[in-house]
């Protein structure tokens, strides 16, 4: 007789997990990237048994209220990568200026700022970051996931992918 092992899988992928954010990247070596946008696009997909009561992976209520709360964290603002050697900010008189290797490059508003603690503001950076955010977010809600994968488009047809595989919680009944 075979034998049969399902998974069950969700994914929220709205209308209004979307943000319009400017970015700019640094290069290897001595190269910066000019400042521009995306409208970007969030699609979340997770993994996990099947509660008993309810009879689902996760709510979607509490997926799409936790990674709503961190697009809009970055909507509308310049993503600022803080954990770039390349870069260096300075906040002054409610500005933030950005130096590129030492030399001053860029001044935003500092309202208009999303200070991002990672390396790069690529899509892929940017995965990873609310990959870890919203898979400690749902942890605390109670959610056992086993797996959890964040697509970040910054255009149509253009993204980036960033996923876990949750050893610990992999096999609570996945």
């Amino acid at each position: 007789m075979e034998s049969v092992v399902g998974r069950f899988r969700v994914t929220v992928s709205k209308d209004y997990l979307v943000f319009s954010s400017a970015h700019f990247i640094t290069f290897r070596g001595h190269t910066c990237e000019s400042l521009h946008g995306h409208n970007y696009r969030i699609a979340v997909t997770v993994e996990g048994p099947i509660d008993s009561e309810c009879l689902f992976v996760v709510d979607f209520a509490i997926l799409k209220r936790i990674v709503r709360k961190y697009v809009d964290q970055i909507d509308h603002r310049v993503l600022l990568p803080t954990r770039n050697s390349k870069l260096a900010f300075r906040e002054e008189h409610g500005m933030t200026f950005v130096e590129y290797f030492g030399t001053q490059t860029y001044q935003f508003p500092t309202r208009d700022c999303a200070m991002m603690p990672i390396a790069n503001t690529t899509a892929e950076m940017i995965a990873e970051w609310l990959t870890t955010n919203v898979r400690d977010d749902l942890a605390s809600e109670g959610a056992q996931l086993s797996f959890i994968e964040i697509e970040v488009e910054e255009s149509f047809g253009q993204s980036a992918t960033y996923s876990e595989v949750l050893e610990s919680q992999a096999g609570s009944g996945a």
